[in-house]
């Protein structure tokens, strides 16, 4: 059976998840909801994001790991008292602090453990278990359609759920996701150049290949540029990742970058002499940005806005630099909230001179 819910970025699943989690604390609806997409398309992510913003304890159970009696418990017959009583796994949270009840690879569970579950999605209980009110509940699985191992999820389980399909999109990822990961910034630029190599499962399955894009796959190449100085072992892994065509085209940009782009010599150098620093390419400026970022801290705030405000001023005909300035400034100044930094932008000429003019441009 077709999920027949609506498709959205994982930024959105965040969004809308902060909103069921706002409204369970205020006592307006409590519900159980189910994540569904493709493998690595960043559904755990975006769990583990939502638990650090609220502050509230993960407990991750992988449903394809468990038999029903481990969610269920176990029995034990109490010869005073005349009854069975159950032991209720460790597993399952207690106290009212927040928390959130992650069911990782409920679509890959066996069938037998669905009856199990049922209880847990709908009442929020396991037996006499009953869980606090402060618990959200978040499944997560692959679809059949998604090539991975999955059951048909049927009505009595599906019924019990708010279901949002979580759908790759590069533009959510490069602004929401890779700045906060600290996504390496030749990733980054690749796919801001190639957002359709974000996400290729579809794609290889056509063919009949093992190896896909996928976010998860491209956080790991970013893992693997951060940890190898060796191109050749390097390019190896990387292809392993993302497979070889991908790879081939990532390893011609990563060489253009790496030989281009200076971002801690950019960051130190005085505003004059960093004119002749800029890369040439936009894969290059796309990287510095990135890498900016990235390597910025309170003392250099300054510079970085510098040299943001200065990408517009450069000889590079036929490149997007006023949307590469604008985009750079939407990271920077988020990557300053979250800092405590904001003060270096009031102090700034440089962001002075970016502001009045997308002002006489009639820009917010």
């Amino acid at each position: 059976m077709a999920i027949n819910a609506t498709k959205v970025s994982a930024g959105e699943a965040l969004r809308v998840l902060r909103a069921g989690w706002s409204a369970q604390l205020a006592g307006d609806m409590t519900a159980s909801w189910m994540l569904h997409g493709r493998p690595g398309v960043g559904k755990t992510d975006i769990v583990q994001q939502l638990s650090r913003e609220i502050g509230a304890e993960l407990f991750d159970l992988r449903l394809t790991t468990i038999e029903p009696q481990d969610l269920r418990g176990l029995p034990f017959y109490d010869h005073e008292a005349g009854k069975t009583v159950w032991y209720r796994p460790e597993d399952l949270p207690e106290s009212e602090a927040p928390a959130i009840l992650f069911l990782d690879e409920l679509t890959a569970a066996a069938p037998s453990l669905q009856p199990t579950v049922y209880g847990l999605l709908q009442e929020r209980r396991i037996g006499r278990h009953m869980l606090p009110d402060q618990v959200m509940i978040i499944a997560a699985g692959n679809m059949v359609e998604d090539g991975a191992v999955a059951y048909e999820m049927g009505t009595a389980l599906s019924d019990r759920l708010i279901h949002m399909i979580v759908r790759a999109n590069a533009d959510d990822w490069l602004k929401n996701y890779a700045p906060t990961a600290n996504i390496h910034p030749t990733v980054a630029a690749f796919l801001r150049t190639r957002p359709d190599l974000l996400e290729t499962t579809e794609e290889a399955l056509r063919r009949g290949e093992a190896v896909a894009c996928t976010p998860r796959a491209w956080a790991r190449v970013s893992q693997i540029m951060k940890a190898m100085s060796d191109r050749a072992a390097r390019q190896v892994m990387i292809a392993g990742t993302v497979g070889e065509a991908a790879a081939a085209e990532f390893a011609l940009i990563a060489d253009e970058i790496a030989a281009s782009v200076q971002v801690d010599a950019m960051l130190d150098a005085s505003r004059a002499d960093r004119a002749a620093m800029y890369p040439q390419t936009l894969h290059g400026l796309t990287a510095l940005t990135y890498g900016l970022i990235g390597a910025v801290d309170r003392a250099r705030m300054p510079a970085a806005i510098e040299i943001l405000a200065d990408l517009n001023g450069l000889n590079r005909s036929g490149l997007p630099l006023a949307e590469l300035r604008t985009f750079g400034f939407e990271l920077l100044i988020r990557r300053a909230m979250e800092k405590g930094w904001q003060d270096a932008f009031v102090g700034s000429d440089a962001y002075a001179e970016y502001a009045q003019t997308r002002a006489a441009a009639g820009l917010p």
